[in-house]
């Protein structure tokens, strides 16, 4: 054992598989607020979160998402709640700044024993009309864009072995 944070971050697997029962209010609310300790350039904080618990959202979104594949199936994978991350574009770094929200909210569901997966197509969703409805219904300012879906839950499957690390990729200058 290293310590907490390095077996998290080695042993975090995406989860493509999930029961039907919802985390606990609790548990949401401490993944969400990882989510807020993420660092951001210059420290502007400007990413979002919604979380979505509702199953009637969860379908709407999963479905706006399996549209941007052309897929019938559900990109979402049965998972009960799902976290949208959106980043202000007026930000120059809110990408990055919303992918570290993202991997903040993952490790803090795998320290919960939650399963969870990043999911894309966060920027095609929220630039579609009902994409674009979502988010004046929440509120959202139009700058911001979707960039990706952290779904959530408890795995229905155990948890994969990580595949063997590619060589040649630390190098030391």
């Amino acid at each position: 054992m290293k310590n907490e944070v390095l077996n998290a971050l080695i042993n975090r697997r995406s989860c493509r598989a999930y029961t039907s029962q919802m985390p606990s209010e609790e548990d949401l609310k401490t993944i969400l607020e990882a989510g807020l300790y993420a660092p951001s350039g210059k420290n502007l904080q400007s990413s979002v979160m919604v979380c979505v618990t509702d199953k009637e959202t969860v379908n709407l979104l999963s479905n706006l998402n399996a549209q941007v594949m052309n897929s019938d199936s559900d990109p979402f994978y049965g998972a009960p709640a799902v976290i949208a991350v959106l980043g202000d574009s007026n930000c120059p770094l809110y990408v990055q700044d919303a992918s570290l929200v993202m991997q903040n909210l993952m490790l803090a569901a795998h320290s919960l024993n939650l399963a969870s997966c990043w999911i894309n197509r966060g920027f095609e969703v929220f630039r579609s009309l009902e994409g674009k409805k979502l988010k004046e219904k929440w509120n959202i300012p139009d700058s911001y864009e979707g960039v990706a879906f952290c779904i959530l839950g408890y795995s229905a499957e155990p948890a994969l072995e990580a595949k063997p690390r590619r060589d040649g990729r630390i190098i030391f200058a």
